[in-house]
């Protein structure tokens, strides 16, 4: 009898113990700032695979490209999906934070969309162009109007380059500068808009089938500086959780996602 009493102490005990360590094992959370789209849907697909990986992967949206950074800068997030490279750099430089790449997901081509005039050819003299106003993406959209014939932009025009880089403007064309979540919804009031990816998808438009023209995505000026990427704050490169959500956004079930999803508009670079 005592011995009975004894083993039930024993199972007892190592029930308690085996529960005490249940229930401090806890999975880990991974917290990404996105734009609404396409990066917050690719994401939500990623978060179906992370969980079998016993890691929950909160996604808040953003509609801005701003807030993003300085929420990883603070810590209030552990990484974001939103920018290019070209985007990140500038950023960095201009507020001194320390943002980096950790990896390389997919591009979004740039494209010119018809507003109040249906084709380049229409054009007339001093029609209104809108293009993004943020940093980079303003120079982007000037060299896609150059690579159309529009503009010509002076041959020091870089990654930065704004309407006061432009050298030649046979059409007198009045390029307006928009915060480009604004591109959309003004697009009725121009004769046409540069419009970003994830803004043009958001709106209903497809930059491969909707835009007048678009950059070329093979071009490795486009490569190395446009596509889109997985980024944290400078020390955090190794975080088991955010090594995880970049082998999941590499997978061939988010490949297939954006492909079969986004007909063209977003293109996995991996």
């Amino acid at each position: 009898m005592k011995r009975i009493v004894k083993l039930a102490f024993v199972l007892t005990l190592v029930f308690t113990i085996l529960a005490g360590c249940g229930a401090g094992k806890k999975d880990s959370t991974i917290k990404v700032g996105a734009s609404v789209t396409p990066h917050a849907e690719i994401l939500n697909v990623a978060k179906e695979i992370l969980a079998e990986k016993g890691i929950t992967l909160e996604v808040v949206e953003f509609s801005d490209y701003v807030q993003p950074n300085t929420n990883v800068e603070s810590g209030d997030l552990d990484a974001n999906y939103f920018q290019h490279v070209q985007y990140l750099n500038q950023f960095n430089k201009d507020n001194n934070t320390h943002i980096v790449s950790v990896a390389s997901i997919h591009y979004e081509p740039f494209g010119i969309f018809p507003g109040k005039t249906s084709s380049i050819e229409e054009l007339k003299d001093g029609a209104i162009i809108s293009v993004p106003n943020d940093g980079t993406n303003e120079a982007r959209a000037l060299m896609l109007l150059e690579a159309q014939g529009l503009i010509k932009l002076k041959e020091t025009a870089d990654f930065t380059a704004t309407i006061l880089d432009i050298e030649e403007n046979p059409k007198n064309l009045v390029i307006k500068e928009i915060e480009a979540a604004q591109l959309t919804l003004s697009l009725q009031d121009v004769d046409m808009a540069v419009i970003n990816g994830n803004y043009a998808i958001q709106a209903g438009l497809n930059a491969t089938t909707d835009a007048l023209a678009i950059e070329d995505k093979d071009s490795d000026v486009i490569k190395n500086n446009y596509t889109n990427i997985l980024c944290v704050k400078e020390g955090n490169e190794n975080n088991p959780a955010v090594q995880e959500l970049v082998k999941a956004l590499k997978s061939d079930k988010v490949k297939n996602f954006m492909l079969e999803k986004y007909n063209g508009a977003v293109v996995p670079m991996f």
